[in-house]
């Protein structure tokens, strides 16, 4: 027979089944299931139905799910993802789902993270009508990191691999996306960026303002 003070001192058991990770946008309860699935669903009545993200959807995770959401969460993930995903911030919704639907490029994202943004928004920077995340591991598993690149719209030479890799954060704002990748086209802001250690947000700012604001 129990005490009353060996129940009250009792430790609680720790999980130990994965988890999702739910938050509510407009009005409605949706959830990200654990890893390796990573489904993203909205709750229709009693029923999880399975949904494609936008980018609204996945900005509001971002801004609803915090570090103390993410931690049980991430107990379940690999170690490399985990690594990978702690090293963004407001982007790390998006950051899981490129991974989830990507892994064969995990190796390229771990050494590139300002990759993800791109990828994430892939769907408006070609001007596609559905996310294409077969035909992008396609492309990779293909003609690797610069085939990607290519896919995306961007030069694809190490001089942009260097650029992306000297960002200071992978969280790159999405409206600087469309401005950065055109700027690249251009050799002055390629020779410019490519000799930065630690490029900025501001950086970024004053090469794309222009193109911007047009």
């Amino acid at each position: 027979m129990y005490s009353l003070g060996m129940i009250l001192t009792k430790r609680p058991i720790k999980n130990t089944l994965p988890i999702s990770m739910s938050w509510a946008h407009n009005g409605e309860l949706h959830r990200v299931t654990p890893w390796p699935e990573v489904r993203f669903e909205r709750l229709y009545g009693d029923d999880w139905i399975a949904i494609n993200p936008n980018n609204e959807l996945l900005e509001a995770a971002s801004l609803a799910c915090r570090n103390r959401d993410w931690r049980p969460y991430l107990e379940f993930v690999p170690t490399e993802v985990r690594t990978y995903l702690a090293g963004f911030s407001f982007n790390r919704m998006e950051a899981l789902l490129v991974a989830a639907r990507c892994t064969s490029l995990l190796p390229d994202l771990i050494e590139t993270p300002a990759m993800t943004a791109f990828l994430a928004d892939h769907v408006s920077l070609r001007g596609s009508a559905n996310a294409n995340w077969a035909e992008i591991t396609a492309v990779h598993d293909r003609s690797g990191i610069y085939g990607v690149l290519e896919w995306l719209g961007l030069p694809a030479s190490r001089q942009t691999v260097t650029i992306l890799r000297h960002l200071e954060s992978p969280d790159l704002p999405k409206r600087f996306l469309e401005p950065l990748r055109t700027q690249l086209w251009e050799p002055r802001t390629i020779f410019a960026l490519q000799r930065m250690p630690a490029i900025t947000d501001r950086h970024l700012a004053s090469y794309c303002t222009t193109h911007m604001a047009a």
